[in-house]
């Protein structure tokens, strides 16, 4: 957690290839990740982007991508609103936060396809199961998430 935290509030970005690379090396004998058609990182909103100067999730996509093979998109995926930070919100308040801050602005990039949704941190699910449903109102086929770390 203190890698995440460095890379994502300290803005260690070189921390973005060692822990890109955990990401790649994941395995489950249920499920590959070379079965998604398409990475998609859960975007920032433009401010936040602006102030950090990185998206951390775009950061460890990038590196998935190039070990895995598998095509990055970080445009068809838009966080249409500005929400506030997460971190001190119940999951409730999680939720509302999210609710309608994403959107697909690429719906032909999307259609038809298995996507690897990645983020840095899953909390209680909010921001995932949002840019999920978003994307399966935009013809996803099947969203599957992988993150950093799961924190209760």
């Amino acid at each position: 957690m203190e890698a995440i935290s460095r890379l994502k509030y300290g803005g260690l970005t070189r921390l973005a290839k060692p822990l890109g690379n955990l990401l790649a090396e994941y395995q489950d004998p249920d499920f590959s990740l070379s079965d998604n058609d398409l990475i998609i990182p859960v975007p920032l909103h433009t401010r936040r982007l602006r102030e950090r100067g990185f998206n951390q999730s775009l950061l460890l996509a990038r590196q998935v991508s190039r070990r895995r093979s598998i095509p990055l998109n970080f445009t068809a995926l838009h966080r249409a609103r500005q929400t506030q930070p997460q971190t001190q919100l119940s999951g409730a308040e999680r939720r509302k936060n999210v609710r309608g801050a994403f959107e697909v602005r690429k719906t032909e990039a999307v259609e038809g396809k298995r996507i690897l949704l990645i983020d840095d941190v899953f909390t209680t699910g909010a921001t995932v199961q949002e840019c999920a449903s978003v994307l399966r109102e935009a013809g996803v086929i099947e969203v599957h998430v992988l993150t950093l770390a799961r924190v209760a």
